[in-house]
């Protein structure tokens, strides 16, 4: 049995309303009254989730029905939110909205019933009268399995404005837990664009966004109603999940460099909870800021929540990409999400980057998001033949050829994806590894078997989420990973793996890699080669064929994921960024940044690279951060891309 903890579910009647700056706030608010506090973030969102745990002083997760599966989300908050007085989770768009169109089972709603928790509905009202009431009476009607506890009304215009909205939610009954004037919620959390780095860096920026958050709202709502209506939600049944779901611990800890920062990882807290009770030394690494990689390293994991938006800063770190390509070479275990995909490549808008695979990265206009039921083709580091699991993806960047001789992963309506090579497996698909504990067992006992053998798995996989795939309705689907356990011999020479083998030097990326240990020793010179040996392959037989580009795009950029048809990602045409960021500029108090995830004024141009600002000796003008190859004195952000105070 779940001990009763006090939770609420901060939601809107869509994107725009406030519900994160507000969730922020709360937790701020209440951190510092002495409350001890947890932030959670419906759907597969790293950026929210991170200021959300900024703000409670632990780590913020994530709730997604479609990656970890509806019977997880329960586990998973009881075991995140152990030792609080008080959780908050946010919602993702409004209360019953969804980016698969099925919230009924991974909308905000299907979250808070299967929490069993109070909603406080936030809502912008600067342009509403008594229609705030039959809106109101609407959302509390639509589904009798979620219970709307009370309204925060935000951008009220005047006292006589308030009192009309009180009164009007008086008529039917439904409680105001504060109103907010125009103005009093600071626009300050950083940009987009930055992501989750502010966090993990634990810059000034963030730190006093959320502080001013948290002032706005202690002194705007009812901070002792908010939280009797949280301390209202009954105790949930059912154990914790634990991570010891990963199984027992290997005797030797291998050391597994994870990538993110001092203040947060670039990917899923999950993850780093699994490896470690699988028997890893989880050190972090930044890609961003470490020339190296921790000593001893025998495992690298780079997850989806590292921006695109940081190129510059990934390319410049010479040293660093020197070292994850020796590490790739040598046949130790890679897995890279995200961005880490080009990361691994030649370049990226024509910066270089590690070298490991012969792939070339552009950003494109387009995002492309949306979650995709991925089979692996063939075994791999991460995941036997055959084993399938529901992943997300949210990226611009377009990489050429797509897909190697041996590609990551398979999907129904798109072409193969990603690289797996000796033991490197490079993705764009972001996976929670939750939904699969078994991946980080893999990768540990890869680690601990070397690049000489690969591990020997005792016993059958570990079905994702324990439950048989055929026992899972289809209107509530479960990710499921089954297949046998690996059995992979010592790697083959890349020709014979129908790959190539390194390029020659003098070609580009061409060159010897300078000699060090995981990460140790001379750094390439600015403008030096990348490292040699990236590996490619054509497209696997019988897959089918990426459409031409149309007129003025670059090649592989026509149809992204193969959905020609679709000019927004994934065909939401009512919303074509993710949670509704580039139709409301300010929305949930995120500062300046129209586009979603805020690349368009840090991408370079679709056939060309990056631009050069007058007087800048590096694209873009340099990079956002300052560090030893940034050329900037500080961490203040470039002129182009501000961060309010």
């Amino acid at each position: 049995m779940i001990t009763a903890q006090p939770r609420l579910v901060v939601s809107a009647p869509s994107s725009g309303h406030g519900k994160t700056a507000i969730a922020v706030g709360l937790l701020a608010a209440m951190a510092s009254r002495g409350v001890p506090t947890a932030g959670f973030k419906v759907g597969p969102d790293h950026t929210d989730a991170a200021y959300l745990g900024l703000a409670a002083g632990r780590p913020g997760r994530n709730l997604d029905p479609r990656l970890v599966g509806a019977q997880r989300i329960a586990p998973l908050f009881g075991h995140g939110a152990s030792g609080a007085q008080l959780s908050v989770i946010e919602g993702a768009m409004g209360l019953f909205d969804s980016l698969t169109g099925q919230p009924e089972i991974d909308g905000t709603a299907a979250v808070a019933a299967a929490l069993r928790a109070p909603v406080a509905l936030v809502v912008d009202v600067a342009a509403m009268g008594h229609s705030l009431a039959a809106l109101v009476h609407g959302f509390r009607m639509f589904d009798e399995m979620v219970h709307l506890g009370g309204v925060i009304l935000n951008r009220v215009a005047s006292p006589r404005h308030e009192q009309m909205l009180r009164s009007a939610l008086d008529d039917i009954g439904m409680p105001v837990l504060g109103a907010l004037r125009r103005g009093d919620l600071p626009n300050v959390l950083p940009s987009r664009a930055h992501g989750v780095v502010p966090v993990a860096h634990r810059t000034v920026e963030a730190g006093r966004a959320v502080r001013r958050l948290g002032e706005a709202v202690a002194q705007s709502l009812d901070l002792d109603r908010l939280m009797a209506l949280a301390a209202s939600a009954p105790a949930l049944p059912g154990p914790l999940w634990t991570p010891a779901e990963a199984g027992e611990p290997v005797e030797m800890r291998p050391v597994v460099a994870l990538a993110g920062g001092p203040g947060a990882f670039y990917t899923y807290v999950e993850t780093a909870e699994l490896l470690t009770a699988a028997g890893a030394d989880v050190v972090i690494v930044d890609p961003l800021r470490d020339e190296t990689l921790p000593p001893g390293t025998r495992a690298l994991i780079v997850g989806s929540g590292l921006p695109e938006g940081y190129a510059e800063e990934l390319s410049a770190n010479r040293r660093l990409c020197a070292g994850v390509a020796q590490l790739a070479r040598d046949g130790w275990p890679v897995v890279a999400e995200g961005v880490a995909l080009p990361w691994l490549g030649r370049e990226l808008d024509g910066r270089a980057m590690c070298g490991v695979l012969d792939i070339t990265g552009v950003t494109g206009e387009q995002t492309v998001a949306g979650y995709r039921e991925a089979t692996a083709p063939g075994t791999s580091v991460l995941a036997p033949a055959g084993a399938r699991i529901t992943g997300y993806k949210q990226h611009r960047a377009v990489v050429t050829p797509r897909a190697g001789a041996a590609p990551a992963w398979t999907w129904s309506g798109g072409n193969p994806e990603g690289f797996v090579w000796r033991q490197v497996h490079a993705s764009q698909l972001g996976l929670h590894w939750a939904a699969a504990p078994e991946i980080a067992k893999r990768v540990v006992a890869a680690a601990v078997a070397g690049p000489a053998q690969q591990p020997q798995m005792a016993g059958p996989s570990m079905p994702m989420n324990n439950v048989p795939m055929n026992s899972v309705p289809m209107n509530n689907p479960v990710p499921q990973m089954t297949g046998p356990a690996p059995q992979v011999a010592q790697p083959m020479p890349m020709a014979a793996q129908g790959m190539p083998g390194p390029v020659p030097a003098g070609a580009p990326g061409g060159g010897p890699v300078p000699a060090m240990a995981h990460g140790s020793g001379p750094m390439p010179g600015a403008g030096g080669a990348a490292p040699a040996g990236p590996i490619s392959g054509p497209q696997p037989a019988g897959s089918p064929p990426d459409p031409a580009p149309a007129p003025g795009q670059a090649p592989g950029m026509a149809s992204p994921d193969g959905y020609a048809a679709m000019p927004q990602s994934e065909g939401y045409g009512a919303m074509p960024q993710a949670d509704g960021y580039a139709v409301m500029p300010q929305a949930d108090g995120y500062a300046g940044m129209p586009q979603s995830e805020g690349y368009a004024g840090m991408a370079a141009p679709p056939n060309g690279p990056a631009p050069q600002r007058p007087g800048s000796g590096m694209p873009n003008g340099g990079p956002i951060h300052g560090g030893p190859h940034s050329g900037a004195a500080d961490n203040r952000p470039t002129s182009d891309i501000q961060i309010p105070s």
